[in-house]
């Protein structure tokens, strides 16, 4: 995440704080877009500091605390004013072989899945485009079907045109490109797409960039807004996959049909998709947490190269008459109680009035009724065709 910059339009505002640190609703505006990319997995962020980088590195664990699920944050500090393209440079060792890059300044609400399912091993960095009815204020990018041919100027005003939305897929082999001090946009970009080794993907969601002082008082109303996101809650056996009877592994675990285009559709649409399921196989010693703990990784890994995510899990492993005495006593969590939900809910600040469950068993809307949400009894088919009509309410 590129948070280096100095962001001198915004005048008085930045003379002290860094732009991505600036509040935006009851958070930094770079509290929303962590949250953002924790959606989609992202376990470990790099911030990438220069201007007034001691304020970055003295909120890192205040931002880590406000997202709703567990991420490392690491902070590499350019040695001297070193561009955006340095500042990637100086942070190499913290790359893994592909990875994720990021303006600080400005949040695109699209389906980063869409973006990590690609893997084309002849690109050496993939991008997101935004197109804008009026692209004047950026340089814009033109594609050769997925590929992009060129940057070209700002045009003039009122002039559309699809633009860099700062968002970034890029191969490690970037770095044999990069120096020490380098600008991504005017030294590197331009290069990639001469050699046909950038792809640009085009997406139609919100996109606010806060650097003019207009746009940042516009993100301060709409963002915070936006990402409180309605919120599908799936109940797995017998919604997400086939119930076979306690599930435990990849070798019993048989997709409904359409679960996974339900998820993709949910995820373009713009809500939050949470996994709430009871996993007495545990109590009863078919299968420990270990495998379900592995099952839902790779579930929600097959999820995401289907184009969609799954934003959080929960499972209970508890119930009252199991056989492994570890796991027998009553829980909040077990359905029809509704701590599972509860505490998603908590989390990641739903709103019940915007919360669906889909669950096939009476004990799923009985704990969607005592969180206050509402419940629609799945009677098994397609997915999609189910949660469709939901997502268009």
């Amino acid at each position: 995440m590129l948070v280096g910059g100095l962001g001198t339009r915004l005048g008085a505002l930045t003379a002290g704080t860094p732009k991505p640190l600036l509040p935006c609703g009851d958070r930094p505006f770079l509290g929303w877009l962590l949250r953002e990319f924790v959606r989609f997995g992202v376990e470990e962020f790099v911030v990438l500091t220069g201007y007034l980088s001691e304020q970055v590195e003295a909120r890192v664990q205040e931002l880590a605390a406000l997202l709703p699920r567990q991420a490392r944050l690491v902070i590499s500090r350019e040695p001297t004013r070193a561009g955006t393209g340095g500042a990637v440079f100086h942070a190499r060792e913290y790359l893994d072989e592909r990875f994720l890059l990021c303006n600080g300044d400005s949040l695109y609400d699209c389906n980063l899945a869409r973006l990590l399912s690609i893997n084309d091993a002849d690109a050496a960095g993939l991008m997101l485009l935004r197109r804008l009815d009026d692209a004047s204020r950026y340089g814009v990018v033109e594609l050769d079907g997925d590929r992009v041919n060129s940057f070209a100027a700002r045009p003039a005003t009122g002039q559309s045109g699809l633009i860099n939305a700062g968002i970034y897929l890029f191969n490690r082999r970037l770095l044999d490109d990069l120096s020490p001090a380098c600008s991504l946009e005017t030294d590197i970009l331009p290069g990639l797409a001469a050699r046909g080794k950038l792809r640009g993907i085009v997406g139609d969601g919100y996109f606010r960039d806060i650097g003019i002082p207009e746009d940042y008082a516009k993100a301060q109303q709409e963002i915070p807004r936006l990402l409180h996101r309605p919120a599908l809650f799936l109940d797995r056996d017998g919604v997400i996959n086939i119930d076979h009877g306690y599930v435990g592994s990849r070798e019993r675990f048989e997709w409904m049909p359409g679960a996974r285009e339900a998820i993709r559709a949910a995820t373009d649409a713009g809500w939050h998709v949470f996994v709430v399921t009871n996993q007495a196989g545990v109590a009863r010693g078919h299968y420990d947490e270990a495998a379900v703990t592995r099952l839902h990784a790779w579930m929600t890994d097959e999820v995401r190269r289907a184009g969609g995510t799954i934003d959080d899990i929960r499972y209970c492993p508890f119930h009252p008459d199991a056989d492994v005495p570890a796991y027998r006593r009553v829980s909040d969590w077990r359905k029809p109680a509704p701590g599972m939900l509860l505490d998603l809910m908590h989390a990641w600040e739903l709103d019940p009035a915007r919360c669906v469950l889909v669950g096939d068993q009476p004990t799923d809307m009985t704990a969607a009724e005592a969180a206050g949400i509402r419940g629609i009894r799945f009677p098994g088919g397609n997915l999609a065709d189910f949660v469709g009509p939901i997502l268009n309410e």
